[in-house]
């Protein structure tokens, strides 16, 4: 800091009291050196809010965001919680049910515009409602939406409005769900501009909230977001995200395949079709990424060979940044339609009911799993 480093109000945020930090951006509390001259001293995520209207992705550790979650129950609110179709699994928060108490969750799925043009959105939807409920949430409503595309959102407002009952708002959300286009679009929705965006702190944590005063004395209160280093967008290089998170409508893409079979996603995953009848699958990924298609047994030798060259991202200077490739044997049963995902990086849907056994390698830490198909 400088000299006044004992000063308590040099190092605490005069917006929202976090502790300040000169080092990582991406860390509640960052300010910029020449900021600690001005008077008073706020944090970058205050002047942001303040300034701009930038209710900016900051993002928290699981402890401080469940201490948060726990504090939610002990209110009466509308949680809405902001989950991403591309990456549902992934996304959504582990044990919400737990901690929300007898409050109304409405989901927001977002990026809906990443879903084929064809897709029954009324299935969807029962698609979500069922997923939540094995996740033993208690859904009042689900709406899809596109903050990017600016779809369904009159529908997200209204749906706040409808279940809200007076109360206030908690919005909740992993990183990478577009939580900030959407509390940006409910500032500008819902709250007289005029009025003071005020931080606050959660009692018992250093973690900073954002209040969007609504008319009638209540609040929007935006949590940050939370990270779960088991999605591989949160594992990649920045650089390359752009290539493993779609911006446009997907293109699916099909493969037949014959058993020992392989598909390499980039160098980031690979799919190991084991065991089962020739079939067909499609992957539903961002079009920045390449498949390979190759033996089963010419897989390890082609990963070891051509990792960071024909295989990419990652590029060669970041392979051994990632965890190592682990593997996920799974066996999917005669009857229904199945996908894999891989967590932040797509699924893979079989078409045929035949069956298949499979192996997934992701790398270690990433969620692999086998659910009812989506599409």
């Amino acid at each position: 800091m400088t000299h006044h480093e004992t000063d308590d109000e040099m190092i605490h945020c005069a917006g929202c009291g976090v502790k300040l930090q000169l080092d990582d951006p991406g860390k509640l509390g960052y300010v910029p050196e020449q900021a600690l001259l001005k008077e008073p001293v706020i944090c970058q995520r205050c002047y942001r809010i303040k300034h701009y209207n930038d209710a900016s992705a900051i993002t928290l550790n699981q402890d401080d965001f469940l201490r948060l979650l726990g504090h939610i129950g002990s209110t009466k609110s509308l949680v809405v919680n902001i989950v991403d179709i591309f990456d549902f699994e992934g996304s959504m928060i582990s044990g919400l049910a737990r901690f929300v108490g007898g409050n109304p969750v409405l989901l927001v799925v977002n990026k809906i515009d990443l879903l084929p043009k064809v897709t029954n959105l009324n299935r969807i939807v029962n698609w979500v409602q069922k997923q939540a409920k094995q996740l033993g949430l208690k859904i009042v409503d689900v709406v899809l939406c596109s903050a990017k595309r600016n779809l369904g959102f009159d529908r997200v407002i209204e749906a706040i409005g409808e279940h809200r009952d007076g109360c206030d708002v908690y919005v909740v959300g992993a990183t990478n769900v577009g939580k900030s286009m959407l509390i940006n679009r409910l500032i500008a929705d819902f709250s007289d501009l005029e009025a003071e965006l005020t931080t606050s702190q959660y009692p018992g944590t250093t973690l900073d909230i954002v209040k969007i005063p609504l008319d009638d004395g209540k609040s929007i209160i935006d949590t940050p977001g939370i990270v779960y280093k088991h999605r591989l967008t949160e594992l990649v290089p920045k650089r390359d995200l752009a290539r493993i998170m779609p911006d446009r409508t997907i293109k699916p893409l099909v493969f037949q395949l014959n058993e020992q079979q392989t598909l390499f996603f980039g160098g980031l995953a690979r799919f190991d079709f084991v065991k089962g009848e020739r079939q067909s699958f499609t992957c539903y990924i961002a079009s920045g990424l390449k498949v390979h298609r190759t033996k089963l047994e010419r897989a390890d030798e082609l990963y070891a060979e051509h990792l960071g060259e024909l295989l990419t991202p990652p590029r060669k200077e970041d392979a051994g940044e990632l965890p190592p490739l682990t593997k996920h044997a799974i066996s999917i049963p005669k009857g229904g339609k199945h996908d894999v995902l891989i967590s932040g990086l797509g699924w893979i849907k079989l078409n045929s009911e035949a069956g298949a056994q499979l192996v997934v390698h992701a790398p270690k830490g990433v969620k692999v799993i086998a659910r009812d198909a989506l599409i």
